[in-house]
């Protein structure tokens, strides 16, 4: 809204007020403000109140100012970059690297205050360069890191550069009178308003994906206690279909537009808060959901500041922001020109001139014209950068997609062939790299690629080549190649502006079969577990049954399978219908031979585990018997520990039987997370503010190391170990292992076979035999 609450510009008090068209209530405009370009350009440098701006950017510096020490990375810095470590990275640009190590920390440095700077108005320009150049160099050099919120912390400083945040409550204000409490063009709060409407807005347009409007995206997030109110009158999966994700659309669609009007905005103020305070609960996203809540009171009026901070004490409001309404003019606006026309005889009414408009005044309203129409534009843009697009379209980052896709990985082979001798083997998948990420997007396989075959020749494999075997499920779909295992990505071809050639299609004519699975799981009882598989004709899978899965069976649902179990030499068709029982502790193929994609499924039980939960409940009713004393017979000396067992990790350490103490450890740490979750709110607001204590002061002090190497120089290695081990809060020779074991782990790789087991849980994951 424009509408100002103090006045906007030196109009006299005596003037009458002219009547205001429903438009302009409703909108802040006229119509007629929008029927020329010079019309607009006034409209856009309309004089406002800086109070909401001024405020905006206080919050935002602080919450940027906290981030860098969270998810920007301040505080694990050495751990992130691994100076001088053998690591594949994956930088937008190739040529873009990170500086050394207590450089980078200088980098970080830089950054933070800019990001105080903003927070202070102090130096604000500055500090407004100071941080997005140090931001986006950080941003740049890491893909894996990206998502929709830093994306967004990155275009919220570029914008704040552009506009005069500093006009209220600010040092630079203290020390430039003529700044102060000046007014700003209106297209300040139209950029940042805009940007906040595209974002929820798009985020729900792109939530219109068939995935999410039925209930597949985040099904998961159903089970988290913050939907336990929902779940008293509605079952699980009517939770998730009307609430995770009925709810999360129509929010989405709706909160720019109820945030613009006066009638719906504390509706809302309501809805968005709660929304995002449950997302700072249910994901691990840093700042952003603070973020959002600090851009809602962006469309209350401009004033909104001051009226606010007038309703305290007198004697507070020397250190509060200002609650004046005498707003100084600013070069910045166009103001109407007034011309009397009044004579001795007859009054009339002052006539507006029209104003004289400046080249800055032109540029703000082409800036804000432009910026608007190419945030609307980015979202749809990935039909140039085709190569950037798998599955889902595009860099994750500026499409506002939020949380529409969900994956899950089944297996992962890495295969390298020496180029010379031919000899093959495996690689642990994500040997030199800490990030995951790079398993769903084909820019990044190929710089891995790339980085692998320049790393392994210094392990006596000449002119590798590199093959990826990824197995994907998005959205609970069959579990399918996302990449051909056939082609080299060493030698692949990959270009920013063409389609990714060995990407394969995701088989979205199997989507039915979702509602499928969910019945067949559903006749299933708590111990056999189930994969649902699809394979391209052509290819096959190649898998190796741990000797804990027991009656381990694969049965197709379409298409037509061979099936080779290897050891036995022996070979099976199977059409729809038909099934199999694999060997235990051997390896199968399973050759799709039908010209058609093939579907089929495992069906299994992990014996192993079945037989230890039977064993961890004989434990447990031996334990309440022996608490209430009514178990009479004498217990044998290994199962002596469970009469200490209340007595904490002493039982652990003396129990000699290997079921016995894996079940008091399982114990223990039950009681530590019923301990938890029971904890009141002091506790745990105690708890969380030692972690984050420690946090910051681990990346206060290794910068302050690193600072100090880049002043003096390098100490001693002795006393250089004891600081850090004073940054980590550990002894210094515990530390030295740790590096020690650090180098060793950087140094190693890993060649190794692998295949798929259960885990405790019951969801399928890799395990990998070797290191890592």
């Amino acid at each position: 809204m424009t509408v100002h609450r103090c006045p906007p510009d030196a109009t006299s008090k005596k003037d009458k007020p002219q009547t205001k068209t429903k438009m302009e209530h409703i909108f802040g405009f006229k119509k007629e403000d929008l029927t020329s370009w010079r019309s607009l350009v006034s409209l856009l440098n309309r004089p406002t109140d800086p109070a909401s701006l001024g405020i905006f950017r206080c919050l935002f510096g602080l919450l940027m100012a906290i981030d860098i020490t969270q998810e920007r990375g301040l505080s694990h810095l050495d751990y992130k970059y691994l100076d001088g470590a053998p690591v594949c990275r994956f930088p937008l640009f190739n040529f873009l690297q990170p500086l050394p190590m207590d450089w980078m920390y200088l980098v970080y440095v830089v950054m933070f205050l800019g990001a105080l700077g903003i927070m202070f108005g102090c130096f604000y320009r500055l500090s407004c360069l100071m941080f997005i150049s140090t931001y986006w160099y950080i941003f740049f050099l890491d893909k894996t890191t990206w998502n929709n919120h830093s994306y967004l912390y990155g275009i919220i400083g570029f914008q704040l550069i552009l506009m005069d945040g500093n006009r209220y409550w600010s040092i630079d204000g203290l020390w430039k009178p003529s700044i102060r409490n000046a007014h700003v063009p209106l297209w300040n709060y139209t950029v940042l308003r805009a940007q906040i409407f595209i974002v929820y807005f798009i985020a729900g347009v792109k939530k219109l994906d068939a995935d999410w409007v039925e209930g597949y995206s985040m099904s998961y997030l159903a089970h988290h206690w913050l939907f336990d109110p929902f779940k008293v009158i509605l079952p699980v999966d009517l939770v998730s279909l009307l609430v995770v994700h009925g709810c999360g659309l129509v929010l989405d669609l709706t909160a720019g537009y109820l945030l613009f009007f006066d009638v719906t905005r504390p509706y809302a103020f309501f809805f968005v808060s709660y929304f995002h305070c449950m997302n700072s609960q249910l994901f691990s996203i840093g700042m952003f959901p603070y973020t959002m809540l600090a851009t809602s009171p962006l469309f209350c009026y401009p004033d909104w500041p001051r009226r606010f901070f007038a309703r305290f004490p007198a004697f507070l409001r020397g250190a509060l922001p200002f609650t004046t309404c005498d707003l100084q003019p600013s070069t910045s606006c166009v103001y109407p020109e007034i011309e009397n026309t009044s004579t001795e005889r007859q009054e009339t009414p002052p006539v507006a001139k029209t104003p004289k408009l400046r080249l800055r005044h032109k540029l703000g309203a082409i800036f804000t014209v432009l910026y608007i129409i190419e945030q609307f534009f980015l979202p749809y843009s990935h039909f140039i950068t085709q190569g950037y697009n798998n599955w889902t379209n595009g860099l994750y980052g500026y499409s506002w997609d939020m949380m529409v896709h969900s994956r899950s990985h089944q297996h992962v082979k890495i295969t390298y062939k020496d180029g010379k001798t031919g000899e093959i083997g495996f690689l642990n998948p994500g040997v030199f790299t800490q990030s995951r990420r790079w398993k769903d997007h084909g820019d990044m396989l190929k710089q891995y690629a790339t980085c692998l075959s320049q790393l392994l020749p210094r392990y006596n494999i000449s002119e590798p080549e590199i093959y990826f075997d990824i197995w994907v499920s998005i959205n609970e779909r069959f579990q399918q190649r996302i990449f051909d295992p056939r082609v080299d990505i060493v030698k692949a071809d990959w270009s920013p502006f063409q389609p990714n050639p060995w990407l394969m299609p995701l088989l979205v004519d199997l989507s039915p079969w979702r509602t499928k699975f969910q019945e067949i799981e559903g006749s299933l009882d708590n111990q056999t577990e189930i994969v649902f598989i699809a394979d391209f004709p052509g290819l096959h899978l190649e898998n190796f049954v741990s000797e804990d899965l027991g009656n381990t069976s694969v049965q197709v649902l379409q298409g037509k399978v061979n099936i080779e179990i290897v050891e036995e030499k022996k070979n099976f068709t199977l059409e729809p219908g038909e099934q199999i029982k694999v060997p235990a502790g051997a390896y199968h193929k399973v050759y799709t031979v039908s010209d058609e994609p093939s579907c089929y499924m495992y069906i299994y039980v992990n014996t192993t585990e079945a037989a230890l939960q039977e064993n961890f409940t004989k434990l447990f009713e031996l334990q309440e018997r022996i608490r209430n004393g009514t178990e009479t017979e004498p217990l044998p000396p290994e199962l002596q520990p469970l009469i200490a067992a209340d007595d904490g990790e002493g039982a652990e350490v003396n129990a000699t039987d290997p079921i016995v103490r894996l079940f008091l450890k399982r114990q223990r740490r039950m009681k530590e997370v019923k301990k938890r979750r029971e904890a009141g709110v002091l506790e745990r607001l105690e708890r969380f503010t030692i972690k984050k204590y420690y946090s910051v002061r681990r990346g206060f002090l290794m910068t302050a190391i690193a600072l100090r190497n880049l002043a003096v120089g390098l100490p001693p290695l002795e006393q250089l170990t004891r600081e850090v081990a004073f940054a980590n809060m550990k002894e210094p020779q515990a530390e030295a292992n740790q590096d020690e074991s650090w180098i060793a782990h950087s140094q190693q790789m890993c060649v190794c076979y692998y295949y798929w087991t259960v885990t405790t849980l019951g969801r399928q994951h890799l395990e990998i035999k070797g290191f890592f």
